[in-house]
């Protein structure tokens, strides 16, 4: 993997957004594999799709790329926020690269990808209507609150300008694969109940430990009267899938 961009296939542009576009989807293209399949080619589409920017020509897994100079920061901001609602809501939503690159040397710094199952309309934050004097006034657009996703949920594939091993990369995608399978509903309780893990700042924790969350699970599940049983549940689904591991009665550990 290469971390500096082909600068040569700029020449003929000027636009800056243009130039960033057209270095960062070149890279992409050349040096980032599927996290589904391992696949090493990724296509584009064609015609500005407007829900990806790649594709899996093996096993049709779809990528939106979203790159900045600098630093990635704790929200990216992104479209229309009720395309993204709907987009979260749909079985196509596609998978999120998101790239921070050295404008001064035009080299990569960080690529994260976060798997589309991690998204749940609570971390979508909606940004103020265009003033009445812009030219798209009303257009309400959207942030995506990066740090609120779960630490399993942010797959490094560079970070710092350190390479991870690509087999580490795809056990860790395997790994929380299965939270593809449950409802949205279901996969914002496990989302949340994964949040309150990360919390925690040991390693080992305790279910009293959890417990200590119910008052903002609660607020933000008002439709739940059994907080501490929901709790409970998610933990087990958690074990069960070696997200976390059962240590003795009441205790547990991340992995």
């Amino acid at each position: 993997m290469d971390l500096s961009f082909n600068t040569s296939i700029i020449k003929n542009y000027k636009s800056p957004s243009q130039i960033s576009r057209v270095l960062t989807e070149n890279w992409v293209k050349n040096n980032i594999y599927c996290m589904n399949c391992g696949n090493d080619n990724l296509n584009t589409f064609e015609n500005n799709k407007p829900v990806a920017d790649f594709y899996c020509s093996n096993c049709k897994e779809e990528y939106e790329l979203k790159s900045k100079n600098g630093k990635l920061g704790i929200k990216i901001v992104d479209g229309a926020y009720h395309t993204m609602i709907d987009r979260i809501n749909s079985v196509n939503n596609p998978n999120f690269f998101f790239l921070t690159y050295n404008k001064s040397n035009w080299t990569v710094n960080n690529f994260l990808m976060i798997p589309k199952h991690y998204f749940v309309t609570d971390y979508i934050e909606k940004r103020k209507p265009l003033a009445k004097t812009a030219k798209r006034a009303g257009w309400v657009g959207c942030n995506i609150l990066l740090k609120q996703i779960p630490n399993s949920g942010r797959i490094y594939l560079i970070k710092e300008s350190e390479i991870i091993n690509k087999s580490r990369i795809l056990k860790q995608w395997q790994k929380v694969e299965f939270l593809k399978s449950y409802s949205l509903s279901s996969r914002g309780w496990l989302i949340d109940v994964l949040n309150c893990i990360d919390s925690i700042p040991t390693r080992e924790f305790s279910l009293e430990q959890i417990y200590q969350f119910e008052e903002l699970l609660e607020k933000k599940h008002p439709k739940n009267n059994f907080i501490k049983d929901k709790i409970r549940q998610q933990l087990q689904i958690l074990r069960d899938k070696d997200i976390i591991l059962f240590v003795s009665r009441g205790i547990y550990r991340k992995i």
